[in-house]
């Protein structure tokens, strides 16, 4: 019993992470209709530059300091590289988010290089640890799981009773009627990209202490969250926290069955066949159906 909860535990811990780049997706999603392959790359840029900035100074003023670098990036990015696309193809959005991944990937191995990087824990070491039913937690899975629920349930208050959260679902919904409507949909597009990156940044600033991170982090990282948004339906962040446990837990337990090499294989095959089978994803939002067509 014990080995089964620590198995559970392991699991909500890498559910935790794909949750937080899974968040980011459905942020650009639900403003743009834009999948944004780059997503993990924030992730990573957040852990990187908090790593090099508490050097010089203590570990909030750090954080704070990263998040909001990686959203005057997250900014950049958009009014560089996508503000200027009239009505792009979703293919095309791919392609050339799959890009900024790779550029943003190349100029944090220049300056980072390839070391493996941590933040130290925000509570404790690595040897502490809390004994819940003879399960050892570390104290930073407290953080982890705590600073992502307050995330879905501000964000979940943000989209739906906030005038500039409903602007943000107007633009997805049809730009040109909310441009009509007296909505800037270019500053809602920069904004998203903004907010986006910045959850991603504290996301890596979280989970760095558990997982280290290095410059090549973040393509894994979209991967898994992208299978995580498209499992719990494009757009829908409390889903998106569900389906990431379901595959935390399932990638966890697949180790009793498969070597430890081939965890990665269980997000690609679930991926696989969400898309085959139930392109909507698990609880149903119809607007991710629409992939199926591309």
């Amino acid at each position: 019993m014990e080995l089964l909860l620590q198995y559970i535990v392991a699991g909500v811990t890498y559910g935790t992470i794909y949750a937080i780049v899974a968040i980011g997706f459905n942020i650009i999603y639900n403003t743009t209709g834009i999948i944004n392959f780059a997503q993990g790359e924030f992730v990573m840029l957040g852990g990187m530059t908090a790593f090099t900035l508490k050097e010089y100074l203590p570990l909030p003023v750090a954080i704070v300091l990263a998040v909001m670098i990686t959203m005057i990036i997250g900014a950049v990015i958009e009014m560089i590289f996508i503000r200027w696309l009239h009505k792009p193809s979703v293919l095309r959005m791919i392609i050339i988010t799959i890009g900024l991944s790779i550029l943003i990937r190349e100029t944090a191995l220049h300056i980072w290089g390839e070391g493996v990087t941590n933040l130290p824990y925000f509570t404790g070491t690595s040897l502490t640890s809390v004994s819940i039913g003879g399960v050892f937690v570390s104290p930073q899975v407290f953080w982890a799981v705590g600073i992502s629920s307050v995330m879905v349930v501000l964000l979940g208050f943000f989209f739906n009773y906030t005038l500039i959260g409903k602007q943000m679902r107007a633009c997805s919904a049809n730009r040109e009627a909310a441009r009509l409507c007296g909505i800037s949909s270019q500053n809602m597009v920069t904004l998203s990209f903004m907010l986006s990156a910045g959850i991603g940044a504290l996301g890596g600033c979280i989970v760095s202490p558990i997982t280290s991170i290095q410059y090549d982090s973040g393509s894994q990282l979209a991967i898994k969250g992208f299978t995580v948004a498209i499992l719990g339906g494009l757009g829908n962040s409390t889903a998106a926290v569900a389906a990431a446990m379901i595959l935390g837990i399932l990638e966890s337990f697949s180790i009793w069955a498969l070597p430890a090499a081939y965890k990665d294989v269980v997000s690609i095959a679930i991926m696989l066949i969400i898309l085959f089978v139930k392109p909507s994803g698990l609880f149903g939002n119809a607007a991710a159906a629409r992939l199926k067509e591309y």
